[in-house]
């Protein structure tokens, strides 16, 4: 997730984050979820709104150091925040014995409270 200062325009956002996203070296799309400019939960120096953008992007760890540093270097990213996505959220799925074993351990439950 990247935050940029909100006087830029749309179009220097956009190359900024293609020079930003050259870093990283990868060969898969990049998906960019643009929720645009917004007020800021606290003011960050003297700036109280911001451009958000949200990146989805597989890249090699090695590529990571050069990308952040990339970052911290740019005077209109006001924050950004970079997580691992290893999988999708929430339990894996259940298969048919562990439901069924679910169903008899939570129908045993019941009986005991009388």
């Amino acid at each position: 997730m990247y935050i940029f200062d909100s006087v830029l325009e749309d179009t220097a956002i956009a190359e900024k984050l293609e020079k930003h996203h050259a870093l990283l070296g990868t060969t898969d799309p990049i998906t960019l979820d643009i929720w645009g400019r917004r007020q800021l939960a606290y003011k960050i120096g003297s700036k109280d709104t911001g451009y958000y953008v949200v990146a989805r992007f597989s890249a090699e760890g090695k590529a990571l150091p050069e990308f952040e540093r990339s970052l911290k270097l740019d005077d209109s990213v006001i924050r950004y925040l970079i997580s691992v996505h290893e999988h999708e959220l929430g339990a894996p799925p259940m298969t048919e014995e562990q439901l069924a074993a679910r169903r008899a351990r939570d129908g045993d439950d019941d009986d005991d409270e009388d």
